[in-house]
This record gives structure tokens, sequence and C-alpha cells, in this order.
């Protein structure tokens, strides 16, 4: 049994899902760990794209056993809908789904209350999902969450969500000014849901061990981006979980030392959704023809994506904190019209140099990129497949990477197709 572990190393965005549906044909489970209805992964099924925001990457692939984990947090409208979708394009989704009983129901009220918070926020909101994700987070925090297992008695979760709701309701009228959630309305909704997905719960970490210790392969599917983690990303602009490694084991119930190796997601260039510093950020013109070749709006808001360059400090903070062993290079044919490709090196921050990624937000924001330019391949990569058809100077660019990084290139993707895929190195 070989478990890999897929981690974005950037802001999100940086083709998680293509990848994690590409090696599924070569896996037996795929397992998302964290994250809500705000992740937003882009396959490609039959030549057509599919967003999944809960369902594992993966499940378009016969055979392949998916797990929703504890860690993650469960819209049950949305993911009932997103079944319903995914299986008028012929993805079967049955016994080859399974969600764990312990995972967190996002329930209406914490979507209203986080449009809330957002609003009360004005200047300083953080730009979520508005998906409800942090409220629901914190409701588990507090030991105030319900679990997608409570339905199975569900007059005991009415109850039990009616006094909440009571709580909830008194929040958002009292110190939001807000409209309350109708509770009955809301609840006869979950009731019509429950039987929709009782069928598919499970205990999942017995079945993920035993996943591990047999022959085969297991793929653990994280959402979002390491830079957007709650502990260690680029606080208060991150999400609401932890996005990186570390947050595997409480996610999945298994231990760290199942992983055999971690690998690295990263774009050729970085973008960021959502409020929050970017010191590489580039703008006008150059950031609107990234964005346009890219075709970087957020696959779960729609919103325009802000685009710049590769940024080699964030980068080696993310490996470093993940235990990356090698990276995966995503988009790099959106750089195929850069006659010149700024990479960042090391920051200024009040005029002193370093390469270290700062923990503050604030320092962060006041950080001035420090570039190495280096000659583009002004050549199309989209058709390349194997190494030697890459052009020399775009090799140049990802041995640039790896010297920057200290981490091996093992593939790199040149367009959104799934089998657009040049491999220096076989990932299983």
């Amino acid at each position: 049994m070989s478990s890999l572990l897929i981690i974005g190393t950037q802001w999100g965005d940086e083709g998680k899902g293509k990848l994690t549906n590409y090696y599924a044909a070569l896996a037996d489970m795929i397992v998302r760990f964290q994250g809500g209805a705000n992740a937003g992964h882009t396959v490609s099924v039959s030549g057509n794209p599919v967003v999944f925001h809960l369902l594992p990457s993966g499940i378009s692939v016969p055979g392949v056993t998916c797990v929703i984990g504890a860690g993650v947090v469960i819209d049950p409208s949305g993911l009932v809908a997103e079944i319903d979708k995914v299986s008028e394009l012929g993805i079967e989704v049955g016994e080859n789904l399974l969600i764990d009983t312990g995972a967190h129901l996002t329930l209406r009220y914490h979507k209203a209350i986080e449009q809330a918070q957002e609003r009360a926020r004005g200047a300083r909101a953080i730009g979520t999902t508005m998906r409800g994700i942090g409220p629901t987070y914190a409701d588990r925090t507090a030991r105030e969450g319900v679990t997608i297992g409570e339905l199975a008695s569900f007059d005991a979760f009415a109850e039990r969500v009616r006094g909440i709701a009571e709580r909830k309701n008194t929040l958002l009228t009292k110190a939001y000014g807000a409209e309350p959630v109708d509770t009955d309305d809301m609840l006869e909704e979950l009731r019509t849901l429950a039987p929709r997905l009782l069928p598919n719960l499970a205990d999942t970490p017995p079945i993920i061990r035993g996943a591990v210790e047999s022959p085969g392969n297991v793929i653990f599917e994280g959402a979002q981006g390491t830079l957007l983690d709650l502990s260690f990303g680029t606080y208060p602009y991150v999400t609401s979980s932890n996005t990186s490694a570390g947050g595997l084991a409480p996610g999945t119930g298994v231990p760290p030392s199942a992983i055999d190796e971690v690998i690295g997601v990263a774009k050729a260039y970085i973008t960021r959704v959502g409020a929050g510093p970017f010191p590489t950020e580039s703008e006008g013109e150059e950031a609107a023809a990234i964005r346009e070749r890219g075709h970087e709006h957020g696959s779960t808001t729609g919103r325009p994506r802000r685009c710049g360059w590769l940024d080699t400090v964030a980068l080696r903070y993310s490996i470093a904190l993940n235990g990356i062993d090698r990276l995966i290079i995503t988009k790099l044919d959106v750089l195929d019209a850069c006659g010149e490709i700024p990479v960042c090196v090391a920051y200024e921050i009040d005029g002193e140099r370093t390469e270290d990624f700062p923990r503050s937000a604030e320092q962060l924001a006041r950080a001035v990129p420090v570039y190495d330019t280096m000659p583009g391949w002004l050549a199309d990569t989209s058709g390349c497949r194997a190494v030697d058809e890459l052009p020399g100077k775009a090799r140049d660019y990802l041995r640039r990477i790896e010297e920057l990084s200290g981490a091996r290139v093992a593939a790199v993707s040149v367009g959104a197709a799934s089998h657009a895929i040049v491999h220096f190195d076989r990932v299983f």
C-alpha cells in the first residue's frame, strides 16, 4: 500500500482536484479530510468541466471508494444537490461514497451568521465564500455543533437543533439586525434530506486504516491551500480548518505515520481569492492577461482571482511546514506568452532583506518582493507530454523552482485536460 497526501502550497486553487482525479485511476480510496462546500475542485470528466465542492475528486473513477472524513463540514442540501448533479452526468454515487458519522453539519443559520458577520466587518471583511464554514467550525469547537450521524435519530436531532437555532436567531436579530432563520422550514428540509444521506454513513477511521494497511493505494485530498491554514496561514485572512498536512490526523482518524509521501501542488504563478496580503500580486494588463489565459475565476464563488508571480519564499515555507517531498507544478502553459517571468526569491520588509515567510499578516502586507527575472519560452507547451518536448527555457524555469524551493518537480500540468501532464518521476 502506498499512501499519498496531496496538499496545496499556495492560497488554494492550485489544481489539487485535477491531480487527485488523475491519480485516482491508480488508487483504491480517496479521502477528503477538511474544509466544506467552500472548496471548488474542477476536474474534466469526459471532456466536460465538473466542479466538486464536497465530493472527493476521484468520485468519477469507477471502483474507487471515496470518503468524506470527520474533519469535513457538510452542507446537507449542497451535498445532495451535488450528488444529483454528477449522477445526471453518469457518475455513480452509491456504495462508493462513505461519510463519517462525526462530520459536522453546516446549517442555514451558519450561512446567515457568516453573511451578517462579513457585512458587519465592512472594509475589514475577510472575503469568505459565505457558505457558513467558519461558523460551523466555531460551533464544533464550542461544542454546539451537530453531526451528520445525529440525523439517524431525527426527533432528538430536531429538538437539539431547535434550541441551538433559537440562540442563533437571537444573535442574528439582536446583534446584527438580520432576519431570523425559519427553523421549522429548515428542519422539514433536513427531514427530507436525511434518508438520502443515512445509507452512506459509516465509522470511517477503521475503514481508512484498513485500506492503508492493505495492498493498493490511498490518496488523501486536501482542500484550499497551506497559506489559508487556520494555524499557520496569513491569519485572519484564512479559512477555518487546518489545510496543511497537520489537519490529516484529526480529519480522518489516521495517524501521520500512515502517510508515505506528501506531494505539494503549486501553480507556475500564484493566485488568491478574497482579502489579505499578497506580496507578488500583479495588476493591470499583466494580471488581466494571466487571469484570462488561466481562466482564473473562483470555482465556488465565480469571483475573479487576484494573480501574481510565483513566490518561492511562500513555497519554501509550505514545503517545510508540510514535509513535502516532491512538487507538481500546474498551469505552466499559462506562461507560454510571457517574454520575461519574474520569480520572487526574497522579501524586503522595512528595508531588511529576508528569505523567511513572516507569520504576521501585517508584516507580510509590508513585504516588497525581490525578483529574479527569467526569460520566457514563447512557445506552446499545451501539447507536450514528455520532458524532452518541453521548451528548454521552460525546463530551466522548472529547474529554478527546484533550486529555490528545495523540492523536486515530479510532474507539470500544461492544460485543463486530465491527460495534459508531463511526468518527470512516477508518483505511484
